[in-house]
């Protein structure tokens, strides 16, 4: 296959579990630049929406392998030997190491000496570098001739488990388009015009926050630093029903300003986005967590916590937002309320330098920076 230069593409694979509607976005934008074969491991993630699909323009080559599933997200596909022996591929990446088939092409590859690099989009360190996990993360993360990184965060975990640093390799992790990404923060009409529209409160200062209701979120700490915000706060948390540990929550903190909205479309939670203010994600571990690069790319300023990796690469403490503690509802509070008490410039302000900051990250560049990594190869 050739480009539109005459030039031959390089013949990429890339190994990865499900088609997830971002990860579909970026293997369209990279296969325009690559000869790209994507192998899936899974149709769908357990759990969540069993209507991907890969759209009617698919500019890469597709390959749903049979296999074994385990957990929520990953199976066990043997045929990935065969696919990577007969293939001919100039590059193999791996995405991630954690799946039965990922350690099963990973051996193999090792085995018979065939160079591939290993994608991570993010990883916290959890040991203290002994122990069967660190030894098991270390015998499948080393070894890679090259690594994709998202974050200065992901280069210290991959070279805690073994990856020699001058094989890292950045690049802007993302699941936005050019189009997804405003190009100022919304404006008092807007604002009114989209509260009206969603049933919000006209007069007070709205905090979203997006996630699935799961321990890891730390919505309960943002539900306990509700009782020290103002009375014209308004919280609205998306991504389910409110379980009873968040009810009994409220009731025992005697907050009423929190509000719940059931999971949204991404076209959806951008109204929701420009509605607000501030967004929070008070998480107590993401390896990215992409609603940062969202309500960013919306216009917001952003508060979240030192364990969440996108927060930390792309939050400017005390420009476009702040970075706080895990599990400290007190100070997770005094920097919702810093926000809430600057004025509108000021807040507007700090959505354009977050606009600014993720015009770098989209999917666009995302391919294109692969594009490089992989042409600044010899092999």
């Amino acid at each position: 296959m050739q480009d539109n230069q005459g030039q031959i593409k390089k013949k990429v694979l890339f190994i990865t579990n499900v088609p997830s509607p971002y990860r579909v976005n970026f293997f369209n934008k990279f296969g325009k630049l690559v000869n790209l074969t994507v192998c899936f491991e899974r149709r769908s993630a357990s759990g969540r929406d069993k209507s991907w699909t890969l759209g009617d323009t698919v500019s890469f080559n597709p390959i749903f392998m049979k296999g074994i599933n385990t957990g929520s997200d990953k199976a066990f596909c043997p045929e990935i030997r065969k696919i990577i022996k007969s293939g001919g591929f100039d590059h193999i990446i791996v995405s991630g190491y954690s799946s039965p088939t990922a350690m099963s092409a990973i051996k193999y590859m090792r085995k018979r000496k065939i160079p591939y690099i290993l994608s991570s989009d993010g990883g916290l360190i959890k040991d203290s570098g002994s122990g069967f996990l660190f030894k098991f993360k270390k015998h499948f993360i080393s070894g890679a001739d090259a690594y994709l990184s998202t974050s200065g965060e992901t280069d210290k975990y991959l070279i805690h488990y073994g990856a020699l640093s001058d094989r890292i390799y950045r690049y802007p992790f993302t699941s936005l388009s050019e189009d997804d990404i405003f190009e100022a923060p919304s404006l008092a009409e807007e604002k009114t015009a989209l509260r009206a529209e969603l049933g919000l409160p006209q007069n007070s200062k709205i905090i979203v926050s997006v996630g699935r209701f799961i321990q890891s979120k730390g919505f309960d700490v943002l539900i306990e630093s509700a009782k020290s915000l103002p009375h014209s706060a308004y919280v609205c948390i998306i991504g389910g029903t409110p379980t009873e540990e968040y009810i009994e929550l409220m009731q025992f903190h005697n907050v009423s300003c929190i509000h719940f909205e059931d999971f949204k479309p991404f076209s959806d939670l951008v109204k929701f986005y420009r509605a607000s203010d501030v967004f929070v994600l008070p998480t107590r571990t993401d390896v990215w967590g992409l609603v940062i690069n969202e309500a960013m790319a919306c216009g917001l300023p952003v508060i979240t916590t030192e364990k969440c990796i996108a927060g930390v690469s792309l939050v400017k403490n005390g420009v476009n937002g702040h970075i706080v503690p895990i599990d400290n509802a007190e100070i997770l509070a005094e920097k919702i309320n810093n926000l809430l008490q600057k004025s509108s410039e000021e807040i507007f302000e700090a959505g354009k330098e977050s606009i600014a900051i993720i015009k770098n990250y989209t999917v666009e560049k995302m391919a294109e920076r692969h594009f490089e990594i992989l042409s600044s190869f010899t092999h």
